[in-house]
């Protein structure tokens, strides 16, 4: 099963879905934002890398190996679960919990928070809410590899791999190697 966005949308299991990233762009695109982390952050020492589960963890990771391949230091990405803060708990049936891993203190440094698709902006508000929980950061920064639009909240990504203008219609859904055996990035129902 692969990552897809949240909002109600109607049945479109059956439409055809097209590839609009392939394994060799979605490394492209997690290189440029690897720099553009690295570039608008100076001293990567700072720098504390959270993706939200499932598939932002997995880009999280990816983004730190090449930051330590950059920095030529050890770079490491936790995970931040947000079940608890979502605002549709009570809307859907409970999800299992996921695990939260904070590599170091968020303390006065710069979390960069990685997801895989940035669509209404709830899933990171959610995140923001989890964060307080855990302490003060210097700043907080986001990376996704697609930004789809349509948000509901004022949440604009600081690295984008993609933006992806998609109808309401349309899934888009990541499919990553770690936990679906292959790298894209599908668009599935809307108009082929």
């Amino acid at each position: 099963m692969v990552a897809s966005d949240d909002a109600p949308r109607a049945d479109n299991s059956h439409a055809p879905a097209r590839t609009v990233l392939d394994d060799k762009d979605i490394s492209r695109a997690l290189t440029r934002i690897t720099h553009e982390i690295l570039e608008r952050n100076r001293d990567a020492s700072d720098v504390v890398l959270l993706g939200i589960p499932t598939r932002g963890v997995h880009l999280a990771r990816r983004i730190a190996k090449r930051m330590s391949e950059v920095e030529g230091r050890i770079i490491t990405a936790g995970a931040l679960d947000i079940t608890m803060y979502r605002d549709d708990l009570r809307l859907k049936p409970a999800r299992a919990l996921e695990h939260t891993e904070i590599p170091d203190d968020i303390d006065g440094k710069i979390v960069v928070l990685v997801d895989d698709v940035l669509f209404s902006g709830r899933t990171i508000r959610a995140a923001l809410d989890a964060l307080n929980e855990l302490g003060r950061p210097k700043a907080v920064q986001l990376a996704v590899l697609i930004d789809r639009g349509h948000r509901e909240l004022p949440i604009r990504a600081d690295f984008v791999g993609k933006n992806l203008p998609t109808s309401l219609v349309e899934k888009v859904k990541v499919a990553l190697t770690e936990s679906d055996e292959r790298d894209a990035v599908d668009i599935q129902g809307g108009a082929a």
